[in-house]
Parts: structure tokens; sequence; C-alpha cells
């Protein structure tokens, strides 16, 4: 028997208008890019990854503070007075994003690289946050 599913176009309009002020917020006044990223969890660390093309790793200010990571920066362009036809990248103005590690972590082994506009943060695990494996022992009869 077909199932018959109620779209409201309000629905999804207010859907929209969410992701998008989540994806762009105001701070200050100024329109700040809420930076993508990509995160992946391993037995020993979380990894975190983000494009920031045409930034210097001197540009990008990482802060870890309890629990939350937190990346800021801002893309600078040198392109002025233009009319531009599209514009989809975000290659100008202040970016920001903060996620909540939820594992306790060894912040003295954090590491972070800049390789070819991609920024890759390795956040290493406390050793408590790790699985360990327990091994069954057999009792001799």
């Amino acid at each position: 028997m077909p199932v018959m599913i109620r779209r409201t176009p309000w629905a999804e309009m207010a859907r929209l208008n969410r992701e998008m002020a989540e994806r762009f917020a105001e701070e200050g006044g100024a329109r700040t890019y809420r930076l993508a990223l990509n995160a992946y969890e391993t037995d020993e660390a979380i990894v975190i990854s983000a494009a920031v093309p045409g930034l210097e790793p001197e540009d990008i200010h990482i802060n870890l503070e309890d629990d939350v990571l937190t990346i800021d920066g801002e893309f600078k362009s040198n392109i002025e007075d233009v009319n531009y036809l599209l514009r989809e990248r975000a290659d100008e103005g202040r970016f920001h994003r903060s996620l909540r590690l939820n594992v306790p972590v060894d912040v003295e082994k954090i590491e972070a690289v800049f390789n070819n506009g991609i920024l890759t943060l390795t956040v290493p695990k406390a050793p408590e946050a790790r699985p360990t494996t327990i091994p069954v022992k057999k009792i001799a009869n």
C-alpha cells in the first residue's frame, strides 16, 4: 500500500533558514563564516580537517579550552570592485568554528598540520579514553 508523505513548503523554508543561520553567524556586527569541517575518530585520536585555501599557517588560530576546540581566522581577498557572476566559495571574511570534544584528550600531544590549503588536527585521546581489550583467562581444573 502506498504511503503518502505530507510536505509543507513552509517547513522546508524554515529548515533552510536554520541551516543558513548556522552556516553564517553574526559576530560583533560582522558576518562570520562557519568553517566546514570533516571529523572522524580512531581508537587513538580524533582527526579534524578543514579546507582553508589561500591562508598561511600563522593566519589560523586554534584554541582548546575545557573540552571545546576552536578554529578562527580570516580569508582576505585581494580582488576589489568586482561584479561576481557566481560566488559560491567563502574566500573573504572571518571564519570561526567550535567543536566540543566528547572524550578526554592528551593536550600536550595535539598536532596541527597545514598542507596544500588543508588544515589537519590530530587530537590524541587520553589513555583512559582509549579502548582496552581485557583477556579472558581459563581456570585450570
